[in-house]
């Protein structure tokens, strides 16, 4: 696929650091690297500074700063701010929950709940979205869960020519729903408000346009039969109906096939 884009004239394809020795040299000794660091010191750096200040803004000088180092010392660990981020992204997914290989919990259940870890994720750390769609996302953590999904539709009882739609349809649509759902919380914090307050600073805006009226009291309507008191009770209902839409899809696909 390199030769293929080099032949295009176009950028090579970025090789994984999960695919070569990068990824495996970790804190290992290279002469004269600076003592007080190592790969997973800085890989965690990482992801706080990427949780504090955004994508936009992560540099490896600004990383150094947060250490206290030299970038040239960060260098000693990591080649390149690609990797460093595919590092990152990787750690992130290792806070989430996976059912046991062998729980004999229902299928539906597992989905919820890995659905539920993924949309954590994503919320939690709103760069993880663009990021998962840059990188094959292929590190340990990433496999697992990824494993785990698997292992979970396979028991919903769908053949296996409809298991990857069906991981498409819930995945993808957590990946939707989490990414609005970070971007909405960044933008509050930036404004220095709640998600209430910047939610009702919102619809007033929109009120006020009168070219805007019929729209305002259709979503009025939809919101008022949605019902909820604050916009993470109404977001949180929203949720948990689509989901339950999309397993309900599922079952209707495995009588379908069955």
């Amino acid at each position: 696929m390199v030769r293929a884009a080099e032949r295009a004239g176009g950028r090579p394809a970025r090789a994984s650091v999960w695919l070569e020795d990068r990824a495996r040299r970790g804190g290992t000794a290279r002469g004269g690297q600076p003592s007080g660091l190592d790969r997973d010191r800085i890989i965690a750096a990482a992801v706080r500074l990427l949780d504090a200040e955004g994508l936009a803004k992560f540099s490896m000088r600004r990383l150094a700063t947060e250490l206290n180092v030299t970038a040239m010392s960060v260098y000693w660990y990591v080649d390149t701010k690609d990797d460093l981020l595919e590092l990152a992204l990787d750690l992130v997914f290792g806070d989430v929950r996976l059912p046991p290989e062998d729980s004999d919990e229902d299928w539906r259940d597992q989905l919820r709940a890995l659905a539920k870890e993924y949309r954590e994720v994503l919320v939690r750390h709103p760069w993880v979205s663009p990021l998962a769609g840059t990188f094959l996302n292929i590190g340990p953590h990433s496999l697992d869960f990824s494993m785990a999904v698997q292992r979970v539709v396979r028991r919903t009882g769908l053949p296996a020519l409809g298991q990857t739609g069906a991981i498409a349809a819930v995945f993808q649509f957590v990946y939707g729903f989490g990414t609005i759902e970070g971007h909405f919380v960044e933008r509050c914090a930036a404004a220095g408000m709640s998600q209430d307050e910047y939610f009702r600073d919102a619809m007033s805006a929109v009120t006020a346009a009168p070219e805007l009226s019929e729209l305002v009291q259709q979503s009025a309507d939809l919101m008022e039969a949605r019902g909820g008191d604050t916009v993470e009770e109404m977001r949180e209902r929203d949720f948990t109906f689509a989901l339950d839409t999309l397993i309900a899809g599922i079952e209707t696909m495995v009588d379908r096939f069955g």
